[in-house]
């Protein structure tokens, strides 16, 4: 097994953990901060796909062929 499969499907272990927990029991208060905290990762995630995408279209114009 490749270091960045390894790394990938330990990335999706935490996302599907995260994902089918059971929640049935959570207070209407923890349920809040669950969606508070899921909210903050989403704006998290986003930044930094925007990042990524910048700088690949940045790294493509310094390489690109004339």
């Amino acid at each position: 097994m490749e270091p960045d499969e390894s790394l990938s499907r330990l990335r999706m272990d935490a996302a599907h953990k995260l994902g089918s927990e059971d929640i049935d029991a959570y207070s209407l208060d923890e349920l809040d901060a669950r969606i508070a905290l899921c909210r903050a990762e989403i704006a998290r995630c986003e930044a930094r796909k925007a990042f990524a995408a910048q700088h690949r279209l940045s790294a493509e114009a310094l390489f690109r062929k004339s």
